[in-house]
């Protein structure tokens, strides 16, 4: 089966490819000519998420799946949240400096609570399907690991000592919010 995953982020599409491994014909938009970026107006990881796939299933009448992702931080009141990327500075986003505010601002806080989130908006043959995964653990005091992207040599997942930037690329593919977020999608997707 052919499916588009409609992302610019490398870092996603590089995750994302060793989840599906050969499952599925995986097309990037280089392989439709799609250059433009999808503006991510929702308020919440869902409607984001519904924004990019719907956005290109309308265009280009295929079979699309996207995926938004957050750090729910409890003591933020659930920052950053739909703002996980930008979180730090809209207008040049930086995962150093989504970090370096975020640790900023729990510097004196003993609740250190937090989960990832994934939600992949699949369209289907033109019904969206969505599917989300999280995985809980704890901000840390200060950055540890040099591996993967984002918020994580500040996220240490429940039950682990360590960093998911401590983690190599295939330990943290195999409990990320992202791998149980792909791994409900398959399943759907071999049974539909």
């Amino acid at each position: 089966m052919k499916l588009l995953f409609a992302t610019n982020n490398q870092n996603k599409l590089k995750e994302i490819i060793g989840l599906l491994s050969d499952q599925f014909e995986l097309l990037t938009f280089a392989d439709i000519g799609f250059e433009d970026d999808i503006e991510e107006t929702g308020s919440t990881i869902e409607e984001n998420a519904s924004i990019k796939s719907k956005t290109i299933a309308e265009k280009f009448n295929i079979n699309v799946f996207s995926d938004d992702s957050g750090l729910e931080v409890e003591a933020l009141g659930g920052a950053p949240g739909v703002h996980s990327a930008r979180y730090a500075d809209k207008e040049n986003p930086s995962g150093e400096k989504n970090m370096a505010k975020m640790l900023t601002k729990m510097k004196d806080e003993e609740n250190r609570n937090a989960r990832f989130k994934t939600v992949i908006s699949l369209v289907l043959n033109g019904k969206e399907h969505l599917f989300e995964g999280t995985v809980n653990g704890i901000i840390t005091k200060e950055k540890r690991g040099e591996s993967g992207f984002g918020y994580d040599p500040v996220f240490q997942p429940d039950g682990y000592e360590i960093t998911f930037a401590q983690m190599s690329a295939e330990e943290k593919n195999s409990i990320s919010h992202r791998y149980k977020a792909v791994k409900k999608l398959c399943e759907f997707l071999t049974t539909a």
